[in-house]
């Protein structure tokens, strides 16, 4: 399959990118309205029921997506007139490829998952208002991780961007396998945080599970809110990191766009899942970070070297192992007290 064929161009498949975030915001409405409609904290058996509804409607899309692809390849005239094009293998590449950006993009929000415990300590988030602050920080990070898949669908298009990208993730790669722990809050996080503050009022404790309140006659944020902005900055800066790594196993936006948020989607159960046995797993940032350094590999220079598309079957098989294998001895050799 050449590696330049968009198989999904925008201009005909815009209703599918429609129809996909129609059938997400119905999902969220589903999960708000009605499942968490009432404030309460959640289980670690409702956080376990959720994860593996999240994981399940994933692989529902994708077995669906290749069904569909099964379909229509062979019936678009675009496709087939070029020379060598393989319907039914172009069909399994690329469910092949949802599958394998899921995985890493999954696997990365764990590292999303120990920031999180971290951030809503530090607020001193109650744990019935938890689920009701990571709900809307996800309704940002669609916005801001569509916005940075369009951007690297556009930069993609040249080759230099291509080799920088792949250069960035071998640099990301070796930082999280090599760097210490990190502060709750970054410098930068801090500064806007601060200048909110200076230009808005914000009130000194919680009211119940709002977001803004009328304080001596003025609208002034609450400190939920202030937890909900310093979480979609970190959103921003983890999507620098996932959405190249995504980009180096697909070039399809449509499959960036999809696998990506259904790995967000998910990610608030997780959250609950495993907020309280995160540093059990001491070792998976070596795993991500070797991961990561293959996938900037992969986009470089192993493709060339695989005349322009390395396989994808490798790829997923080696991101599974890796990451297996780096949660497996994290759990046989634990981390010291």
């Amino acid at each position: 399959m050449t590696p330049a064929l968009k198989l999904f161009p925008f201009v005909e498949y815009w209703p599918f990118y429609l129809g996909f975030l129609l059938l997400v915001f119905v999902l969220l409405a589903v999960d708000l309205g009605v499942f968490h409609r009432k404030a309460h904290a959640v289980s670690m058996r409702e956080a376990a029921a959720w994860s593996v509804v999240w994981v399940a409607l994933a692989l529902a899309f994708n077995a669906a997506l290749y069904g569909f692809m099964l379909w229509r390849f062979p019936r678009d005239p675009r496709l087939m007139a070029v020379p060598g094009f393989d319907p039914g293998q172009a069909a399994l590449q690329t469910a092949l490829e949802f599958l394998a950006g899921y995985v890493v993009e999954y696997s990365l929000s764990v590292d999303n998952i120990f920031v999180f415990v971290v951030v809503l300590s530090y607020f001193a988030v109650p744990a019935v208002y938890q689920h009701r602050v990571l709900f809307f920080g996800i309704l940002g990070a669609l916005v801001f991780r569509g916005i940075f898949i369009a951007l690297g669908a556009a930069l993609l298009q040249f080759e230099w961007v291509v080799w920088l990208f792949g250069i960035f993730l071998v640099f990301t790669g070796a930082k999280m396998m090599w760097s210490g722990e990190e502060g709750p809050i970054e410098p930068h996080e801090r500064f806007v945080i601060r200048q909110f503050r200076k230009r808005f009022p914000v009130t000194a404790s919680y009211h119940g599970h709002s977001f803004f309140v009328r304080h001596e006659g003025k609208l002034a944020a609450t400190p939920l809110f202030i937890t909900l902005l310093f979480l979609e900055l970190t959103d921003i800066l983890f999507a620098v990191d996932s959405v190249p790594a995504i980009f180096g196993l697909t070039r399809e936006p449509f499959v960036v766009f999809t696998s990506n948020i259904f790995a967000i989607l998910g990610l608030r159960n997780l959250y609950f899942l495993l907020k309280g046995a995160v540093d059990k797993f001491h070792y998976l940032k070596y795993g991500l970070g070797l991961v990561l350094i293959f996938v900037g590999l992969k986009m470089t220079v192993l493709n060339h070297l695989w005349d322009g598309h390395f396989p994808i079957s490798w790829s997923l098989a080696f991101i599974v192992l890796v990451i297996a294998a780096s949660i497996v001895v994290s759990l046989v050799f634990p981390k010291p007290a």
